[in-house]
């Protein structure tokens, strides 16, 4: 059930991209479709991987299934969102800065700016934001970027506070649904006033549904989130480099 609804999320995602135009963000969520789609079809005893997630989700009971799957549904949503946005902003680093690099040595400041207005991504906005600058001195520049790197960096992270809470909540709802069944077949044996190997064994087969349901969905919440924070480094890293660049350009470009 669980790998179903991230498939349902996926494919959307990947239209979505597709109508965006957005061919990097489509060939990644695409490939992690094919992924979990190999995993769905994945038998066990002639029965498809999720259909057996199917039965145990049902087995484990709505009350306490329903929000950990709340909780995979929204990190995912999240997730599959941050990874859009992040491969949305990913740019030719290089090709942009030879091309403000050109406009600067041609048009001026203007052209530059104009350069990085026609260009998505954190890069093209520090980029302005510091060009826009220029005619305050290099100091003003300088401060310009790296304010506004820290904001396009927060911008960035925006969103993975909420990925986190999921990945721990899940679990933890999880354990919570595991004791409160346990302390159900408990009470059962007291009323029962014998232990019954199959009444044990029954209630404690749906206490410990809930633990691996919430386990499923924190492991796979933590891999997007680790995958997450790996674009954004990236992408911070290439904004620091390119801030360094801009810098020396611009300090060329006065001494003419």
């Amino acid at each position: 059930m669980i790998l179903t609804v991230a498939l349902f999320s996926l494919g959307t995602v990947n239209a979505f991209a597709q109508e965006a135009e957005a061919a990097a963000a489509t060939e990644e969520v695409a490939a992690v479709a094919e992924e979990a789609a190999a995993v769905a079809e994945t038998t066990i005893e002639g029965e498809t991987m999720h259909h057996v997630l199917m039965q145990k989700f049902l087995e484990g009971g709505w009350g306490w299934m329903l929000p950990v799957l709340l909780c995979l549904v929204l990190g995912l949503a999240i997730a599959i969102e941050r990874i859009l946005y992040l491969s949305l902003s990913s740019i030719n680093t290089k090709k942009f800065i030879a091309q403000v690099e050109e406009a600067l040595k041609n048009g001026g400041i203007a052209a530059a700016k104009e350069v990085c207005k026609n260009t998505r991504g954190p890069i093209a906005s520090i980029y302005w934001q510091g060009l826009d600058r220029y005619d305050q001195g290099l100091d003003a520049v300088e401060k310009a970027v790296v304010s506004y790197g820290s904001v396009q960096t927060g911008q960035m992270e925006s969103g993975l506070s909420w990925i986190g809470l999921f990945i721990a909540l899940a679990p933890m709802l999880g354990f919570m649904g595991t004791v409160v069944g346990m302390i159900g077949a408990f009470d059962a044996i007291q009323a029962a006033g014998d232990i019954s190997p199959t009444l044990v064994a029954g209630g404690i087969k749906v206490a410990l549904l809930t633990t691996l349901m919430g386990l499923i969905a924190a492991v796979i919440l933590q891999i997007f989130y680790n995958y997450i924070i790996a674009k954004i480094d990236t992408l911070v890293n290439a904004m620091e480099d390119a801030s360094i660049t801009l810098m020396d350009m611009l300090t060329v470009y006065s001494k003419k």
